[in-house]
């Protein structure tokens, strides 16, 4: 009696597992878009897109600075298909430039500035504390580059502190470097978004103020695609809809419309 041993074909198998993924919903396909994001917005876009890519397979590549520095690569001919900006302003100039594509463009969060006081445990009156000896160093974005540092400009002039904290002052790139100087302690104070507060693993140190919206221009934060693509567009929709809209309020934004 003889017998004779299978031996699989590896190539023949790797191609059913490759039908076999390519079949079920939302892999066959499946694409990659290119997300040029402002750095508030970066830890909120990864959990975004981790559901994204769950339920469409398409891939997000995400790549992240100041507002103003990824308006300029865009202008330069950097291939993002999709910008969610901290602003408005460079959005509207993609689009009237002609680098955006027109009727593309619209709002997907609120954003919403927070002082964070790490060596604090009370603090009365935040505008006292700015001038305090214990303050040495208060970060915040470059109000030229980032909509989260023009914020934090104009709540310090409605305190009437911009001309006085000159000297103390510590300008961030971007709004993630401006929470890495206060992490450090390089800074004793510093004017960050909500959610980098929210997205840290531990609970923060001190002191967190959430600032009043009126004391500051609204943190408008607008996309707007550049590119047609399937991925692109599905991203696009993803961000104006109803599961994406409650993880953006619960990382640390308004939405427009919202009580």
């Amino acid at each position: 009696v003889s017998s004779t041993e299978w031996t699989p074909d590896l190539s023949s198998a790797c191609r059913l597992l490759l039908i076999a993924l390519l079949s079920l919903p939302g892999l066959a396909g499946a694409g990659e878009v290119r997300v040029a994001v402002a750095a508030n917005f970066v830890p909120t876009l990864r959990q975004l897109a981790d559901e994204f890519t769950a339920s469409t397979g398409h891939r997000v590549t995400i790549s992240s600075a100041s507002t103003g520095k990824l308006y300029a690569q865009i202008v330069n001919g950097a291939g993002f298909d999709l910008f969610l900006s901290a602003d408005a302003e460079r959005p509207e100039r993609l689009e009237r430039e002609g680098y955006g594509i027109a009727g593309e463009r619209f709002v997907y969060a609120l954003g919403r500035l927070a002082l964070w006081l790490p060596q604090h445990h009370a603090v009365e009156d935040p505008g006292d504390i700015m001038l305090s000896p214990a303050v040495r160093r208060i970060a915040i974005a470059n109000p030229r580059l980032a909509p989260y540092g023009l914020a934090a400009r104009q709540v310090l002039q409605a305190w009437g502190l911009w001309d006085e904290v000159q000297s103390r002052l510590v300008r961030g790139e971007n709004i993630a470097q401006t929470l890495q100087f206060v992490a450090s302690g390089n800074a004793q104070a510093g004017f960050v978004a909500l959610s980098q507060l929210r997205a840290m693993s531990d609970p923060p140190a001190g002191v967190q103020l959430t600032l009043p919206a009126s004391l500051h221009e609204p943190i408008a934060q607008h996309a707007i695609l550049l590119r047609r693509g399937e991925a692109a567009e599905a991203l696009a929709a993803y961000l104006r809809g109803e599961r994406a809209r409650e993880l953006i309020v619960a990382a640390g934004y308004d939405m427009p419309g919202g009580d």
